[in-house]
């Protein structure tokens, strides 16, 4: 016999229920997508890189169990991490973790030093500025620290992050270190990467939200950087 419409009806709706309280499970907990707003990170990730972040890895595990069973680690040196901005929790900043709580970190001269120990960061760190700015009273804040400074050493639960382009990046030299419990998650895969348009001046928002989006249209195929799509994030 068959079903009525009504039964049919309630069948789509409960499923539809369904698959949107497992999105915002995974969004919540599991896997979240965000986009690089800045050259903070270049030139490992670009302005319009669009990237998966793995919310799980960081999880508390409350027993032995969960721990052996499921990918779950302590953040590291090294690691990519997206988290919330501690002077404005409302925004994400994406930077990397150079400093876990109790290390020593000091920088000579562009140099980064953990530990006693020089860093061997060629691989990530990219210098767009060749001068160096002693850490002096005379320079104004945004420079002051920018090539030297410490020793300092990190906090408890919190880590000490730096952008990669070390030259051009709000980082912990600036507004401190990050505390553990605004950390959101690592850095996964560059899922979709796309030249961004700059917006015209005068326009208002909403008007350059459409034009943007127009672009986006119009140019997807010749502007998107397929050579970075599903890059893994190192």
């Amino acid at each position: 016999m068959w079903r009525n419409d009504k039964a049919l009806l309630q069948e789509y709706l409960e499923a539809l229920l369904i698959a949107v309280i497992f999105a915002t499970f995974a969004r919540t907990f599991v896997v979240q997508a965000f986009k690089i707003p800045s050259a903070s990170m270049e030139e490992n990730l670009l302005v319009g890189d669009h990237i998966l972040v793995n919310k799980f890895i960081y999880g508390p595990t409350a027993t032995s169990l969960e721990r052996w069973l499921l990918p779950h680690r302590n953040l590291r040196h090294g690691d990519v991490v997206v988290f919330r901005f501690p002077l404005d929790p409302t925004r994400d900043f994406i930077k990397r973790c150079i400093g876990l709580p109790g290390d020593e970190i000091r920088m000579e001269n562009k140099e980064l030093i953990l530990n006693g120990e020089p860093v061997d960061d060629a691989g990530y760190t990219y210098h767009s500025d060749p001068r160096v700015y002693p850490s002096s009273r005379f320079l104004s804040e945004q420079n002051r620290y920018r090539d030297n400074f410490g020793p300092l050493v990190v906090a408890p639960e919190t880590y000490y992050c730096l952008g990669d382009n070390r030259d051009n990046s709000n980082d912990s030299r600036s507004w401190g270190p990050v505390p553990r419990d605004h950390v959101k998650g690592r850095a996964l895969m560059i899922y979709w990467s796309f030249e961004p348009q700059a917006s015209p001046p005068g326009t208002s928002d909403q008007w350059a939200r459409w034009k943007q989006l127009y672009g986006v249209l119009v140019s997807f195929g010749a502007e998107t950087r397929w050579e970075r799509t599903f890059q893994v994030v190192k």
